[in-house]
């Protein structure tokens, strides 16, 4: 926390709190979340051949992720429910495993950088589903917030990818 700012989700007692965001102008707001699952080799190949023995495992994924974002107020207790209208997943696989990116977009009074967080750990989750009986060391990992833009503090970017730096732009909203 930068010196000087509060925390918005408690109040001055340090009780947790819903923040009030009806005073915020209605703006397009958007997130991108990213994470990694990990897996064996012969799981990079059946995902590559789409021969996993349960079915379409990035598909699956896919669809789960994209329910998460729209379930995100449902799991994460101070989240404001908001409408969501987009989102966008992509998995790639690649030689160790499965890159999972998210991005949510909305018109509202709050971010929706939890909602893409949300959609990627999901997505995650759905995948070591699928291949957990073929690997079961898969491995969820990396996720994180790489860019969000809309609202008062308008865009942010991760700016160093390897140490999860931030740059500017200011806090989320």
């Amino acid at each position: 926390m930068v010196s000087g700012e509060r925390l918005t989700h408690v109040d001055a007692t340090g009780a947790a709190r819903m923040v009030d965001v009806s005073g915020k102008d209605v703006t397009v707001r958007t997130a991108t979340a990213t994470g990694r699952v990990l897996v064996s080799p012969a799981v990079v190949a059946l995902l590559r051949d789409g021969s996993v023995p349960k079915g379409d495992a990035l598909g699956v994924a896919r669809i789960a992720g994209i329910q998460a974002a729209k379930r995100t107020p449902d799991l994460v207790p101070l989240c404001h429910p908001i409408a969501i209208h987009g989102v966008e997943v992509d998995l790639v696989v690649e030689h160790d495993g499965v890159h999972l990116s998210a991005t949510v977009r909305t018109a509202d009074r709050t971010g929706v950088e939890m909602e893409a967080l949300t959609c990627v750990a999901v997505a995650g989750l759905a995948l070591v589903d699928m291949v957990k009986a073929l690997d079961r060391g898969a491995t969820i990992t990396d996720v994180r917030v790489e860019h969000k833009s809309g609202g008062r503090s308008g865009e942010w970017r991760r700016s160093d990818q390897r140490s999860g730096g931030s740059s500017a732009g200011g806090s989320s909203s």
